[in-house]
């Protein structure tokens, strides 16, 4: 079986063979069904999960109730919550399944392992977590310098294959609008 990952590895950094089959043999496969969650706000955070195929979204459930898309993941996207995951904490986000999804569990005692027996891969994560960190800080650029319309035009030109999978009210959850005033913008 061979495993998207690697060549999503092969990105930034070169594996033998035999790097190949240790990851392959480390790492267990997590099959969800729609709606479904891998992770639960509250609950610690301990693995990093890369989608092999489907589609997720992160979220947050604020004490009145109020969800906030936090990020979407699809084919070949790392997903977790970040600060519960690299300080080992309780999540902030729920992670949910939008559909059928195949992924890989990278656990946090696994990745320092990794850290230790394959030391290039402090190369690729590091690569990982400063693209992941860069794709955050646009957002919240982008959250004060556009406006609606123009933060939707660029979340659809960016993501068209997550647009078709998910729901107005999830682009909404995720812009931090209303699902009616998503609908007035769209309308324009």
């Amino acid at each position: 079986m061979d495993l998207h990952i690697f060549s999503n590895i092969q990105k930034h950094i070169s594996l033998s063979e035999s790097e190949k089959l240790y990851l392959r043999n480390a790492l267990p496969v997590k099959e969800l069904k729609r709606k479904e969650l891998v992770l639960r706000q509250g609950q610690i955070c301990r693995n990093l999960y890369y989608v092999e195929s489907g589609s997720l979204r992160a979220f947050n459930l604020n004490d009145d109730g109020k969800e906030s898309t936090i990020m979407f993941a699809i084919r070949d996207w790392w997903v977790t919550d970040m600060n519960g995951f690299v300080n080992q904490k309780k999540a902030q986000l729920s992670i949910e399944a939008l559909e059928h999804c195949r992924l890989l569990e990278l656990s946090y005692d696994l990745l320092e392992r990794l850290y230790t027996e394959i030391p290039k891969f402090e190369r690729f994560f590091r690569i990982l977590f400063q693209n992941a960190y860069i794709r955050e800080q646009q957002r919240a650029f982008h959250n004060i310098a556009l406006s609606t319309e123009q933060r939707y035009q660029y979340f659809i030109d960016k993501y068209p294959d997550i647009v078709e999978k998910i729901t107005q009210k999830q682009i909404a959850t995720y812009l931090g609008v209303t699902p009616e005033f998503l609908s007035a913008v769209k309308k324009k």
